[in-house]
Order: structure tokens, then C-alpha cells, then sequence
């Protein structure tokens, strides 16, 4: 199974990552916490996005798609990924596509948790005051001032990214406004109905069961076809003689 998670930032894709992982034993590849990681080591990777990070800019996307070749390589990607909070554009969802292509992965689904604005700074405003509240640091890049910058940013990009997935048959959309709950089960109906994850298994009483026949049904769509073509048949031949009578009068 591979995924990409796409919303605002403060849409909850981190929470339904992690009940994605837990679920279907997949990694979850979230740019954030990759480079945050590496910020945090300080590597020249790190060094790069720290600045750009804190102001709420994008990292450019040479780093990102050098970060999650790399993690893709690792063993534990074998089952596949969810990845979140990338691609943010056109081109860094084409050169996803060159990367998976050359890695020979195909991309089972884009899901979007479309929610309101006005909503997702309320959710950060919470979550900082409930951070703070714990005696922790609140970090940098989710406060209401930086997630205001970004919301800009995602509606100026996200509507081609949307239309360059749905063109593809890739996007399905859930209301993020819902409950985590209500948004889990909607997200899980959604891979089952594309078949993204394995069908459950029969239980004993269906296994004693012997399958319906599908002649029944087969018989009565070609029945109703005969019919149809027999009527029709029988309009044509009406409507010539009708012809014919409005002619010798």
C-alpha cells in the first residue's frame, strides 16, 4: 500500500498516518519529521532547511526527494508508505512519479482531508496552549502566525496538485471535519472499495456456503435485450406501413 496523505497543515494527516501504520503495518514518511530529524542532527541537509523552516517557507525540493529516495531504500518501506506533508506542487509530485517510477512503485491512492481554515488555526492555537501547559516548547513552525503564512501557501498551490491527481484517478476526498473517529472508518472504507488493502477473509458459514449463480442474471439481461430488439423491430415495421397508407391516400 502506498499513500499520500494531502491537507492543510493542522489537518490531522499525522494522526491518521499513525493509525494507517499501526493498522496496516506501513512506514509513514512525513517530510516534517525528516527534516526537523535532520535539523536536529545538524546536517548540511538540516543546516539548509532549518532557516526556511522557521519562517514558514518551503524546503526546496532536491532535499525532500533526496530525503525520501533514501528512506524508500530501506527494508521496512518493502510493505509500503504513507507519505505526508509531500508533494505540496505539480512539479514535486512529478518528480515523485520519476521517482517511484524508477523505483518501480506504483502509488495506490491521494487522499484528501478537505476542513476550514478558520477551524485549523483554532486546532493550533489549542494545541500550542495545551503544549505550553505541559511545560513543553511549542515549536517554531505551529504557531497561529507561521500556520497563517502557510495556509497561503497551500491554497495557492493545492488546486493544481488536486486537479493533476484526480486527472490520474489517484484522489479521493474526506471531510477532515469530522470526527478523528468518523475520518479513520471513512479513510479504511475507502482502501477496501479500491482495493488498496486485502480483502478479509470468508468466514466458516460463507465457505459452507455454495456462491450464488450468476446465470439467473445473465439470462435475464439477454432476455431483456431480445426484448428490446424485438420491439424495436416491431416499431420500425409499424411506422412503414403507416407510410405506406399515409402515401395511397
Amino acid at each position: 500500500m502506498r499513500l499520500i496523505l494531502l491537507g492543510p497543515p493542522g489537518s490531522g494527516k499525522g494522526t491518521q498516518a499513525q493509525r494507517l501504520v499501526q493498522r496496516y503495518g506501513i512506514i509513514q514518511l512525513s517530510t516534517g519529521e525528516m527534516l526537523r530529524a535532520a535539523v536536529a542532527a545538524q546536517t548540511p541537509v538540516g543546516i539548509r532547511a532549518q532557516g526556511i523552516m522557521a519562517s514558514g517557507g518551503l524546503v526546496p525540493d532536491d532535499i525532500v526527494i533526496g530525503l525520501i529516495s533514501d528512506r524508500l531504500d530501506q527494508p521496512d518501506a518493502a510493505k509500503g508508505f504513507i507519505l505526508d506533508g509531500f508533494p505540496r506542487t505539480v512539479p514535486q509530485a512529478e518528480a515523485l512519479d520519476e521517482l517511484l517510477k524508477k523505483k518501480r512503485m506504483r502509488l495506490d491512492a491521494v487522499i484528501e482531508l478537505r476542513v476550514n481554515e478558520s477551524a485549523l488555526l483554532q486546532r493550533v492555537e489549542a494545541r500550542a496552549a495545551e503544549t505550553r501547559a505541559r511545560g513543553e516548547e511549542v515549536r517554531t513552525d505551529d504557531t497561529p502566525e507561521v500556520l497563517t503564512k502557510r495556509l497561503a501557501s497551500y491554497r495557492a498551490m493545492t488546486e493544481p496538485l488536486i486537479h493533476y491527481y484526480s486527472e490520474r484517478r489517484k484522489l479521493l476526498t474526506v471531510d477532515g471535519m469530522m470526527t478523528i473517529e468518523h475520518v479513520t472508518r471513512e479513510i479504511n472504507r475507502i482502501l477496501s472499495a479500491i482495493g488498496a488493502v486485502g480483502a478479509a477473509a470468508p468466514s466458516k458459514a460463507a465457505l459452507g456456503k455454495k456462491a450464488p449463480s450468476r446465470a439467473p442474471k445473465k439470462a435475464a439481461r439477454k432476455s431483456v435485450a431480445s426484448s428490446r430488439t424485438r420491439v424495436a423491430a416491431r416499431s420500425r415495421k409499424a411506422a412503414k406501413k403507416f407510410t405506406k397508407r399515409r402515401a395511397k391516400a
